[in-house]
């Protein structure tokens, strides 16, 4: 394949100096490093993927880094966003990762584009970018980035993580497959855990992101085989990488011979599940929902069901409660009494409410669910129960 970036630029003496162990190697050279300082990369997200895509793009030279992220830095994300440290718990992420970013490499442009992607503004925010980077967690945001890119002719150099597990590909319809070519349409909501819910093991993100900064710099430079048309799959507790072929789909709605999607839609509505990174309480019917402070209020007189895996139970736990898996609550309804009053909790709300559904069904007329899950007590009720 052909360089992405035709034209490289002129390197200063201090920029030879800094990059000689690039100069050196034939593949990279000269050119190939002044291809990277002409380059204009945007990263989606500077959490788990962005932290080592944006350290590395930036220690390898690429010119322009674009971050487009509207989170603050939480405690919670440090085992894994390498990017940020404890000092910067509370700031905005894109300000934390232009401070690293310019501490590593200060020849790199870092343009901030603090908001979250959305069909509004996506389309302008990448037409000035020559890579993508997706280094979301979420569905919605995944499929946005896709099509935008596809309608944009941009490359999008894609990666995710789940506990264990991760996946990198480059989707480029100009050359291969898109990502809607694989994933045609989005798992149901609920049937995959985000990463607050679902965990993610604190180094996969190194393995990947790095994969993707690969990827650029392959892309940028035209050296060795994109992984265009092609997704490897990690497995981390096996030590084995997996590598299947991606075929273009002619009839793909976006990037097939007679495309459907020919505008930027409603990402949420499609997936059905909202476009964001974060861990949030689920608000439902009042009539069935409590606050923390209204739970508190009737603690005493009800039957607390903590509906979490055992090892979340470890972790933290309500005085009194009793844990009943979610996995476990079908067969364990015989257990229980219809005519008595249970709360559910999760951590966070999500899996309580699919509880609180099933049990509702089932006859369990008198039951509700903790609206933010355990978290949300500990936050406003208890201090004295740690939040995960």
């Amino acid at each position: 394949m052909e360089p992405l970036i035709a034209e490289p630029a002129q390197l200063t003496k201090d920029e030879i100096a800094r990059y000689s162990r690039h100069l050196i190697m034939p593949n990279v050279g000269v050119e190939g490093q002044g291809r990277l300082k002409n380059a204009k990369v945007l990263l989606i997200g500077t959490g788990a993927l962005g932290s080592p895509l944006a350290m590395y793009l930036a220690a390898a030279g690429v010119g322009t880094l674009g971050l487009v992220d509207f989170d603050v830095v939480d405690e919670s994300n440090l085992h894994r966003q390498v990017i940020h440290g404890t000092s910067d718990v509370g700031k905005r992420k894109v300000i934390s990762a232009k401070e690293t970013i310019n501490d590593i490499n200060p020849f790199v442009d870092v343009r901030i584009h603090e908001t979250a992607l959305t069909s509004d503004n996506a389309l302008d925010i990448i037409a000035d970018y020559d890579v993508v980077a997706d280094g979301t967690d979420n569905f919605p945001t995944r499929y946005l980035v896709n099509d935008a890119c596809v309608l944009l002719g941009k490359p999008n150099v894609y990666g995710s993580i789940f506990r264990f597990d991760g996946q990198l590909a480059v989707f480029y319809a100009e050359e291969g497959p898109c990502y809607r070519c694989m994933f045609p349409e989005p798992p149901p909501p609920g049937m995959v855990p985000s990463c607050a819910e679902g965990g993610v093991f604190g180094v996969i993100p190194a393995t990947i992101g790095a994969g993707q900064a690969t990827e650029v710099i392959k892309l940028i430079t035209g050296i060795g085989e994109p992984l265009i048309g092609r997704m490897q799959i990690y497995d981390a507790l096996e030590a084995r990488w997996q590598t299947i072929k991606v075929n273009k789909d002619p009839e793909c709605p976006v990037c097939g011979k007679n495309p459907t999607v020919t505008e930027l839609i409603d990402y949420e509505e499609f997936c059905g599940v909202p476009a964001n990174d974060h861990e949030l309480p689920v608000a439902g019917d009042p009539e069935l929902d409590l606050t923390p402070e209204e739970y508190e209020k009737i603690r005493d007189r009800v039957i607390t069901i903590d509906v979490r895996d055992p090892h979340e139970h470890e972790i933290s736990r309500i005085p009194g409660s009793v844990l009943i898996p979610l996995s476990e609550l079908p067969n364990r309804l015989k257990d229980l009494d219809s005519t008595k009053e249970y709360v559910l909790h999760c951590k966070s709300g999500a899996r309580s409410l699919d509880a609180l559904k099933l049990m509702r069904g089932a006859g369990f007329t008198k039951t509700k669910h903790l609206w933010g899950g355990i978290n949300a007590y500990a936050r406003q009720v208890d201090d004295s129960i740690p939040v995960y």
